[in-house]
């Protein structure tokens, strides 16, 4: 795991005007997206205040460690993410002293964009998605809707549910949202019907970078598992809930979640959150341990991460009225049941090979409580609550024209507090 160091001290400022007092990208940070500009092609880049650093520029000035110069030429995050560790560790270092130390500025200066001026993109190439379903409280409200008495299904608890979702539609926040068609069988009727989804919904997740690879057949250790952890974004896996009701039995999702998967732009790095690495909230009283190959005393310790995630949403007739988002939950990222570190142990443990820059979407994360839920589903209940706006209007599920937003922060005292960003899209009509 990484470690704590200079690059986190919460005295350290920078001279870029605005950094000490932003948000989420304070020099603190550092997070990792890919940019460009209206002159540039696509860079590798970092966040700070209200800037990006052209880190792919500072490379080929030699003003960053030679042996990067390569992968930071790439245009995409995936061969920096090839590389060792200790790699991104120095990058990371030569950022923050160029950053923080007053003599650099006029070198890097040339480096500097107004981050209004820059166009984001995808961080990687992503090769592979697999979504998994780590949000116990989540797990169980939705159970709760079709099994009462038996919410969760005898394998929860053992095993870390997750299934292979589509990397070709995985998008950066901002992508519009089409409202997507499929088949539905409504309870009245006889047989299904194909058309626009009427129960569009949003899921509150982490997603997870990998780093490095191991080989085809190679599991990974629990113990090791932290290492392949590159860096964390937002995710939201947009769902059509009535499309899913009848098409994911007996083999899971397909249509009712391969139509959208936003991500937002930056990854906010593993080293960037090592202050915010705490204990994984024990079992509750009566669960099974997790295997000898989940199971890392480790990462139990510090697997888990301090994070306040929030979800907001604002109508079209919001916006126009000027009134803002709506916070419709916020809760901690504690609340998953297991840890990262597993998903990628488990993940690998058949010997399935993780490539630089796949991505692991946690799974929907809910409060065990109605102040964070995940899902407009268990807000809802199913459709059968619908949520009351400030402006009088009411969502069981979203509407045309709804725009949804992700944010997350990480927080712990004695260090500064730092951010993820936005993740957002507007749903848009279905295609005729």
């Amino acid at each position: 795991m990484s470690s704590i160091d200079h690059t986190h001290d919460a005295a350290a400022t920078s001279w870029v005007e605005g950094a000490d007092t932003h948000a989420d990208f304070p020099v603190q940070n550092l997070p990792l997206g890919i940019f460009s500009t209206a002159n540039r092609e696509r860079r590798v880049g970092t966040a700070v205040g209200d800037s990006v650093l052209d880190l792919s520029g500072m490379a080929e000035d030699r003003l960053l460690p030679g042996n990067l110069r390569a992968a930071l030429g790439a245009g995409t995050l995936n061969a920096l993410f090839a590389l060792s560790a200790s790699d991104r560790i120095s990058l990371r270092h030569a950022v923050f002293a160029h950053l923080t130390e007053l003599s650099s500025r006029m070198e890097v200066l040339p480096h500097l964009y107004p981050a209004q001026a820059c166009t984001m993109h995808l961080p990687f190439a992503i090769g592979d998605y697999t979504d998994f379903y780590v949000g116990i409280h989540h797990a169980t409200n939705i159970g709760k809707q079709f099994r009462p008495d038996n919410p969760l299904l005898p394998n929860y608890k053992y095993v870390p549910i997750g299934y292979h979702g589509r990397a070709s539609s995985v998008r950066l926040s901002g992508t519009p949202v089409v409202r997507p068609k499929g088949q539905q069988k409504p309870s009245y009727s006889e047989g299904p019907g194909y058309g626009p989804t009427y129960r569009l919904d949003y899921e509150l997740e982490l997603g997870v970078w990998i780093a490095g690879e191991n080989a085809l057949g190679e599991p990974v250790p629990i113990g090791k598992a932290a290492s392949r952890i590159g860096g964390l974004c937002l995710l939201n896996d947009w769902s059509a809930r009535d499309l899913q009701a009848w098409e994911y039995q007996p083999l899971g999702p397909f249509l009712a979640k391969n139509f959208l998967t936003s991500v937002s732009p930056w990854v906010i790095t593993a080293e960037a959150l090592a202050p915010f690495r705490v204990a994984q909230p024990p079992r509750p009283a009566g669960d099974p341990a997790p295997l000898p190959y989940l199971l890392d005393a480790a990462d139990q310790a510090e697997g888990a991460f301090a994070l306040t995630l929030e979800t907001w949403i604002a109508t079209q007739k919001m916006r126009e009225a000027g009134i803002p988002p709506h916070r419709l939950g916020t809760g901690p990222a504690t609340s998953m049941y297991w840890t990262v570190a597993q998903l990628v142990a488990h993940h690998t443990a058949n010997g399935c090979n993780l490539m630089p820059g796949d991505l692991l979407g946690t799974g929907t994360i809910s409060t065990p409580d109605t102040s964070g839920l995940g899902s407009l589903m268990e807000l809802s209940q199913g459709g059968n609550s619908p949520v009351t706006l400030p402006d009088g209007e009411e969502r069981s599920f979203l509407e045309d024209g709804d725009e949804l937003i992700l944010s997350a922060r990480a927080a712990r005292d004695g260090f500064r507090t730092i951010g993820f960003g936005l993740c957002s899209g507007v749903v848009e009509a279905a295609k005729v």
